[in-house]
């Protein structure tokens, strides 16, 4: 049965594969009556020349809000900001960010660009992230798929979090009042892997699909932790799966295993713009105003997923317990704001707890 939290329960009850009567991106934008009216919003997608980034990103700037998109390649970035401007209903801005997530410093430089574009972040979306690679170690000393899935988001979010309480507490009184949102784009995969709080590295037990796992765990408690402590100010924090799509994020991946496991469960894949709706969803639906700590699935709120967790991935709706530890979360928390050289106090001045 369809609800505010679940509204398109009955499309979701017997998928039927890619293209399937299953909202896509722009939809979700249509259905909310967001065509060109969040003009003055801005948003900020990373990972937007790629996969679901470039359906996400084709979908918020139809809402007329200003969005710009992280990219590592600029010229394939270009190429996406022209198709989505060519067709896009849209009459805000659409700019490109060139930012490398393996690489803190290209973070930090990239984030001073986008700051020096605008004063303004009403929405953060959380999507890029890299899928099992071989092991490979950072520049800045961490594993590949934790620094580039998480630690990087975390640094962005600390660097735009002055911004987004600021944007906050303007739009709040403004004539579409609208609280900022932090979206965390995680995986059903995060049930298979708990946070190592010793050993986030996986250094010397490093196994590809368990690393991918814990980062999209890490995705789910960085959004439940900010809601914690930023909910009350204006800024909210909200993780989402957006399901099984085939994507260049698979590169890694085994071709045969791969393929055998599309096979297997062709009826729940997604294409890339219905992968795309839940982030939408979580990112300018008004049901989700002033809310977080949720974690959403399908374009639903999720609940916990009772009994084996490894078992059935694809199948299953829900998150993990481990993923909505809370004292895991404020550990992850602290340890985070080490990696990116916040020892002892976030981005305003309070201490850690």
């Amino acid at each position: 049965m369809s609800s505010p939290t679940n509204p398109y329960a009955s499309v979701h009850a017997s998928p039927q594969g890619p293209g399937d009567a299953r909202p896509t991106a722009l939809q979700i934008i249509s259905d909310c009556g967001l065509i060109n009216v969040l003009v003055g919003k801005v948003i900020f997608v990373t990972g937007g020349s790629g996969g679901i980034g470039v359906e996400i990103v084709r979908a918020l700037h139809a809402t007329g809000a200003d969005v710009y998109m992280q990219v590592r390649n600029v010229e394939k970035g270009e190429s996406v900001r022209k198709d989505i401007l060519e067709t896009s209903p849209g009459n805000g801005q659409l700019e490109i960010v060139e930012m490398e997530l393996a690489d803190l410093e290209s973070v930090r430089n990239g984030m001073k660009g986008l700051l020096e574009k605008t004063g303004t972040v009403n929405v953060l979306v959380n999507n890029a992230g890299i899928r099992n690679p071989p092991e490979t170690i950072t520049k800045d000393g961490f594993e590949l798929t934790f620094g580039t899935n998480h630690v990087a988001h975390f640094l962005i979010f600390q660097l735009l979090l002055p911004t987004l309480l600021k944007s906050a507490s303007e739009s709040l009184q403004s004539s579409y009042p609208f609280a900022s949102r932090v979206i965390n784009v995680s995986s059903a995969a995060h049930r298979a892997a708990p946070m190592n709080l010793e050993n986030p590295n996986m250094y010397g037990i490093y196994e590809p699909r368990k690393a991918y796992g814990q980062s999209k765990t890490a995705k789910i408690l960085m959004a439940n932790e900010i809601e914690r402590r930023f909910g009350s100010k204006g800024v909210h924090g909200l993780s989402i799966s957006p399901g099984a799509v085939r994507s260049g994020a698979q590169r890694y991946d085994d071709p045969v295993r791969l393929n055998a496991v599309l096979a297997e469960y062709a009826n729940i894949l997604k294409l890339a713009d219905q992968g795309a709706a839940t982030t939408v969803w979580a990112a300018v639906a008004p049901v989700w105003e002033g809310k977080g700590g949720v974690y959403l699935e399908n374009c639903k709120e999720q609940e916990c997923v009772e009994g084996d967790e490894k078992v059935n991935l694809l199948l299953k709706e829900g998150y993990a317990k481990h993923a909505f530890d809370v004292d895991v979360a404020k550990e992850l928390w602290k340890m985070s704001c080490k990696m990116v050289g916040l020892p002892e106090k976030d981005r305003l001045g309070e201490q850690i707890d």
